[in-house]
């Protein structure tokens, strides 16, 4: 009977030892299973960030080459009316060079020549005063439209860049 006993106790420690290895056996498929889920789960997370990203920037990059075009077509129309303002103060400098030409009389009176000659002076000083002005406002009025132009495309992109618009 003691061997019996033996094998029976053998049995049932081979049948615990087959349950208890069965069971982690278990615990680790599950334990996979689950590592499985979380990385699957993580990778779509990350593929759906990836996708996201991608977006916002060509969203942002669109928006920013929106502002480029703009300011560019800003630019061109800056410059056409830039070519109007030189044809309108070409056209004033050829009047007053013209007042300039036309103040001076030819006469026999002394008193009326020397008149003439300090009129077509002044008439040229005067000129002369016109077409720097002129010059200067043009001067001014390019750099005024291009700082506000670059301002307002800066200020596009860095608002496309946080997303704000």
């Amino acid at each position: 009977m003691k061997g019996w006993a033996i094998l029976a106790v053998a049995v049932l420690l081979g049948s615990h030892w087959a349950a208890y290895q069965h069971g982690r056996s278990v615990e680790r498929a599950n334990a996979g299973q689950a590592s499985a889920q979380r990385d699957s789960g993580d990778r779509l997370a990350e593929v759906i960030g990836e996708r996201s990203a991608r977006q916002e920037e060509h969203r942002s990059a669109d928006a920013q080459q929106e502002a480029r075009v703009k300011a560019h077509e800003e630019r061109t129309i800056a410059d056409a009316g830039a070519a109007d303002a030189n044809a309108a103060g070409q056209r004033l400098r050829d009047e007053a060079s013209k007042l300039a030409a036309t103040v001076s009389c030819p006469s026999t009176d002394t008193a009326a020549v020397s008149r003439g000659q300090a009129a077509t002076r002044a008439a040229m000083v005067l000129s002369d005063l016109l077409d720097r002005s002129v010059a200067t406002n043009r001067e001014l009025a390019q750099a005024y439209d291009r700082a506000r132009i670059a301002g307002k495309q800066c200020e596009q992109e860095y608002e496309a860049l946080l997303g704000r618009k």
